[in-house]
């Protein structure tokens, strides 16, 4: 028999029964999200606050979504905005809402943490957040970035989005990978890295217990620095997450830093698991032509080729990426909407959109700078 309640809190549950669950999907284990909850980045005062979903078989914990009743649409990288403004101009109100996923992360991984999801436990999931809906008066539910083996088919809709990651083909170097691509292609590639090459810069990468306080301390003005000048504001996380995930992370963690002599100028902070590098957040205190590029894409490829990883998710968005031989891959959010005549008019969106996502996603591939792509 199945049930289940909400947690407020993580720690509620626990590191051990938490990362049973959630296994090898690094930015759902507790480690990071915890993180996010001691540092208040992940809180009410932020919009996010925690209400992660259990599931039981009898006494027995068997599943987990990480969840956050939302009063606002910020740090979610799945964009419904426009479904906001629509509740609004009817008079309604589109917030709180609940969503599955992992705060400011845009990374695909398993939402439902479990060791066997079943027809069985789905159906239920898909039963209880309907249930929850209604009851608590939610507008709405949503689980973001989940697998496509996860899908729900029966109550949730599913809605497409590309972002664009990087594969490796069996490279040993980065001249294997450019000599994939297309004469032209490849020598715009040489002379960004050359251009950075050329300057007083010093990059190195640091991993694990080489990176000490001050290299993260370093990295946090950076990235603080550059938000602040992109939009106007200090970033999502706060110095107390990333000298949490420091301690607690440290074997997943790397720093790529580029010194102008003696000082630090820019940094990108990246997390790896078995096969995939992950780029998360970069910053700069002044500006360097193409330097953005070589630390958070081509530096990040020479790491993956030199350790063996199979891809390199290097965040959402950016057809930029195309050029430098990221490749588009579809991912998917579940969605479900209390309000009937919502439901109807936000499925036909989603069905259209999906259209105008697919067409987009070959449009990307045929600008892939790859030699007979």
């Amino acid at each position: 028999m199945l049930s289940y309640q909400f947690i407020s809190q993580i720690s509620i549950i626990g590191r051990t029964q938490w990362n049973i669950l959630a296994q090898q999907n690094l930015f759902c284990q507790y480690e990071w999200l915890v993180a996010l909850e001691n540092s208040h980045c992940a809180s009410a005062h932020t919009g996010w606050q925690p209400h992660h979903l259990a599931v039981y078989q009898q006494d027995t914990l068997i599943a987990i979504l990480p969840g956050y009743i939302k009063s606002h649409s910020y740090g979610e990288y799945v964009f419904d905005w426009s479904w906001a403004e629509a509740y609004e101009a009817h008079s309604l109100t589109y917030y709180p809402k609940w969503l599955s996923g992992v705060p400011f992360t845009p990374i695909t991984g398993k939402r439902i943490l479990t060791k066997t999801l079943t027809t069985e436990l789905s159906a239920y999931i898909q039963h209880v957040l309907q249930q929850e809906m209604l009851n608590k008066q939610w507008s709405s539910t949503h689980i973001n970035f989940l697998t496509q083996a996860e899908h729900f088919n029966d109550t949730m809709m599913i809605r497409h989005a590309v972002q664009f990651h990087w594969q490796n083909k069996g490279f040993q170097c980065f001249d294997d990978f450019l000599a994939t691509m297309t004469a032209r292609k490849r020598k715009m590639i040489k002379k960004e890295r050359s251009q950075v090459a050329a300057t007083s810069l010093n990059i190195i990468w640091l991993s694990g217990g080489e990176i000490t306080t001050e290299h993260m301390q370093g990295f946090f003005s950076c990235y603080q620095q550059t938000y602040l000048k992109r939009s106007g504001h200090h970033g999502y996380l706060n110095w107390a997450f990333f000298d949490e995930i420091q301690r607690t992370m440290q074997k997943s963690i790397h720093l790529c830093i580029a010194y102008d002599t003696e000082t630090l100028v820019a940094a990108s902070l990246y997390l790896s698991d078995g096969d995939t590098l992950y780029g998360r957040y970069w910053g700069s205190l002044a500006e360097y032509q193409h330097l953005h590029f070589e630390l958070c894409y081509y530096r990040g490829i020479d790491f993956a080729i030199k350790n063996q990883l199979l891809r390199f998710d290097a965040g959402a968005q950016g057809e930029h990426k195309l050029a430098r031989g990221f490749e588009p891959k579809t991912t998917y959010s579940a969605h479900q909407i209390a309000d009937p005549m919502f439901a109807r008019a936000i499925t036909d969106f989603i069905a259209r959109e999906r259209i105008h996502i697919a067409q987009y996603a070959l449009q990307c591939k045929a600008q892939l700078p790859f030699k007979n792509e």
